[in-house]
């Protein structure tokens, strides 16, 4: 029988996946290396193993222990796993920017979540990192991996990721793509690659609102850098001992909106629902595309999955709300929708003129679709009776069919509204659309209006 004995011995070797139409602008081979495949469906899965076993070697934890977090949700699922293996208690302290998903996701896996402030200084004491080494200090036979400053986070890497990405590519690897934020990741795939073959690239992912990049390139940490951003699991606010700085050939910074519609994009267009840091590190790459060859291997790293986001970017109003999207545009069918009634009100073409002047009054409309049974024949407004009777002198008793105008345009029912708009003028005061049910009705510059309030 072929079988694991727990989840944990799952983590690692995920699949590396070529991409085709995203980065069609790049000259290069561009492969990402799929995190979501681990069981914990990121790539902290590996990091926060090796932590907690490492943590065990060295005797920080005992049996029946507690261990402490804080985490953007990842690296929590990632303890999660281990500790519900191992059978550790787990608390999470977790920034309130972090999406519903990863914060339920964590509860529904036996973790205490404490959900912090993100506008704070790294050392405040309500911070997620301070909150967390309080708890530890705290709570008795605890263990605080911190991943931050944990080195075994990149030891992870090191032994793990480096070696997987070398031999998956048969060693043709030119360039390594990794958001950056724990810094784990990067700086131990990093090393390992690097003493490889040396003449590797290693480009950092980097967020508006982090230190890194500035940092990287000038070795001052500039707090004027700090300021609140929505992109999750990358960029800092504080230099996390596991980056590696002399192992980055370079930093770019994606911003929040780019990374967020390139995620989106990545679904649409490659089929791979993952988390914020996939869509940063693909904007980085077509950022940076005009310094690739077609000889390039490009192994970019996508950390997690996109079910962690789903009410987030993957939600439009979200995306709408933060200027991210463009405003919805309403359509023939929210304004039909609307209305408190939307049963046509018509003429039949045989109706005398003047039952149509009595209809019309009755109404209070000024435009009307002129029947015969449920097919449209004509078009009659109040100034086309007005003209019959005072200009061309008909008979009240002549039937509406004399003096119809010809039927007013359909429109499609998912048509915009500046689409209906652009198409009533003084000669066509009215349009028809028929919506799912092939129920007909009636659009006038007076609905658009009330569309428009």
């Amino acid at each position: 029988m072929k079988y694991y004995n727990n989840i944990l011995e799952t983590i690692g070797n995920t699949p590396m996946v070529k991409l085709n139409k995203i980065t069609k602008e790049v000259p290069a081979t561009v492969l990402a290396k799929v995190e979501t495949f681990n069981p914990g469906h990121s790539i902290k899965d590996r990091m926060a193993l090796q932590m907690l076993e490492d943590a065990e070697a060295d005797g920080l934890i005992k049996p029946g222990g507690t261990v402490i977090e804080g985490t953007s949700g990842n690296t929590g699922m990632g303890l999660a796993l281990a500790c519900i293996v191992k059978g550790y208690k787990l608390i999470c302290t977790v920034p309130d920017k972090q999406s519903k998903e990863k914060i339920d996701i964590l509860r529904a896996m036996g973790a205490e979540v404490v959900v912090t402030p993100t506008n704070v200084s790294a050392d405040d004491p309500r911070s997620y990192y301070s909150v967390a080494a309080r708890l530890n200090k705290e709570i008795p036979n605890s263990f605080y991996p911190n991943q931050y400053h944990n080195l075994s986070n990149r030891k992870a890497h090191y032994e793990q990721t480096g070696p997987e990405i070398w031999d998956q590519t048969d060693g043709k690897i030119t360039h390594l793509v990794v958001g950056v934020g724990t810094g784990g990741t990067i700086s131990g795939t990093a090393k390992y690659l690097k003493e490889k073959n040396p003449n590797i690239k290693v480009w950092g992912i980097d967020t508006y609102g982090s230190v890194f990049k500035k940092y990287h390139e000038t070795g001052e940490f500039d707090e004027k850098e700090i300021y609140s951003y929505l992109t999750e699991g990358i960029g800092e606010d504080i230099l996390p001992e596991n980056v590696d700085f002399s192992l980055i050939d370079r930093f770019e910074k994606v911003t929040d909106k780019d990374g967020m519609i390139y995620t989106r994009e990545l679904a649409k267009q490659e089929g791979l629902f993952c988390g914020n840091s996939a869509g940063c590190a693909v904007k980085g790459i077509l950022q940076l595309k005009d310094q690739l060859s077609k000889d390039d291997v490009v192994v970019v790293v996508f950390h997690d999955h996109g079910s962690r986001y789903v009410g987030k970017i993957f939600n439009d109003d979200w995306m709408r709300d933060r200027g991210f999207l463009d405003k919805k545009q309403a359509t023939v069918r929210d304004l039909i929708a609307g209305r408190k009634d939307s049963t046509l009100v018509s003429i039949d073409q045989n109706m005398s003129i003047e039952k149509a002047i009595e209809k019309f009054s009755a109404t209070g409309f000024s435009q009307l679709p002129v029947m015969e049974g449920k097919v449209v024949k004509g078009g009659l407004t109040d100034g086309d009776l007005y003209n019959a009777l005072l200009k061309n002198q008909a008979k009240t008793d002549q039937p509406v069919s004399s003096i119809m105008r010809k039927p007013f345009p359909t429109v499609e029912f998912t048509a915009t509204i500046e689409e209906v708009s652009g198409k009533l003028t003084s000669e066509i005061p009215a349009v028809l659309t028929r919506d799912q049910n092939e129920n007909l009705h009636i659009i006038t510059r007076q609905d658009i209006i009330e569309a428009m309030k």
